[in-house]
């Protein structure tokens, strides 16, 4: 099998491999945290015979790599457990939650590209002019802004000194509510993007500036070709390559963007999830949201892989 199914088989194998990992290391540091479930959930005045029957019913007592098998076997049937707070399954509550925080993200990261993408481009076209020392300066500043610090000084701003913006984000149960209440989305969503434009911003003047030294761009010059005809077909096509690598590999760092923000603007998503069960010690809610956070981010890489490839078939001859 060659060609490009051969590296969607091989990249598609390798995912498969690092899921079973990240389930494997999840599951044991987690069950490694301080404390305990059983604690947690019987409160101070739960007696010793208590704790001793939570942790025989849930399988606590037993070697981890045996409650690891027994995690894995129901994983397997899609069973990832309940609630010990909400008295859900584990699923039920990640089928309501994921799609909300996937909007939040895919709203963020679409307006951060948006952004950031002429702006780099502006910044490299400028170089060493005072619109680039200007954007740049505006980029370390939103880069080196807190996310948390961004919320307070947006509610304190936009929600009490001009209350243009609600700051409680909308309680809808489905994405049409959400987007039907699409002023009090607005906030998160800036909040949340603020600190990626900087980044891919950064990212786009670095790569703009690479291939603007690059044979290719003398030889297109030579031809007479036009100034902006070179960057937008040439440049700005190699220059969005690094941007797509980056984009997948920042998962991660997106949900816990979006697990500030979503405390901090009371979003019903899968970070309020996250940080109401660490709260409580709510352990397979904190398993199945790790766990959902670490396919994202192995699918995010995938998505990569196969993004790069398509934008550069020399990736494809050498994978």
């Amino acid at each position: 099998m060659t060609g490009f199914t051969g590296f969607l088989v091989k990249r598609f194998l390798q995912a498969i491999v690092v899921l079973f990992l990240v389930s494997v290391i999840v599951f044991v540091l987690l069950h490694l945290l301080p404390g305990g479930p059983a604690r947690a959930i019987l409160g101070p005045k739960g007696t010793p015979q208590q704790i001793e029957h939570f942790n025989h019913q849930q399988g606590f007592d037993r070697s981890l790599p045996t409650q690891y098998a027994m995690y894995l076997k129901r994983l397997l049937t899609g069973d990832l457990g309940e609630s010990f707070k909400l008295n859900s399954p584990v699923l039920d509550l990640l089928k309501q939650r994921l799609p909300k925080t996937l909007l939040l993200t895919v709203l963020s990261t679409v307006l951060a590209v948006v952004i950031a993408v002429p702006l780099g481009l502006l910044q490299a076209v400028r170089r060493g002019k005072p619109a680039d020392y200007a954007l740049t300066g505006l980029a370390f500043l939103m880069y080196a802004t807190p996310v948390f610090f961004l919320g307070l000084i947006m509610i304190i701003l936009f929600a009490q000194v001009m209350p243009i913006f609600p700051a409680e984000a909308p309680q809808g149960e489905s994405i049409g509510e959400l987007l039907g209440d699409s002023t009090g989305l607005i906030l998160p969503v800036v909040t949340m993007a603020f600190g990626i434009i900087a980044m891919f911003s950064r990212y786009m003047r670095s790569a703009v500036l690479d291939n603007l030294t690059e044979e290719y761009v003398r030889t297109a010059m030579a031809k007479g070709q036009s100034s902006r005809r070179i960057m937008v077909r040439h440049v700005l096509r190699n220059a969005l390559i690094p941007l797509a690598t980056l984009l997948g590999l920042y998962l991660p760092t997106l949900f816990s963007g979006a697990l500030v923000v979503e405390s901090m603007f009371n979003y019903p998503g899968m970070g309020l999830l996250f940080w109401n069960a660490a709260q409580g010690s709510d352990f397979p809610v904190l398993l199945g949201v790790t766990l959902v956070v670490g396919v994202a981010t192995v699918l995010g890489s995938l998505l990569t892989d196969i993004l790069y490839a398509a934008l550069d078939p020399r990736i494809r001859s050498v994978a």
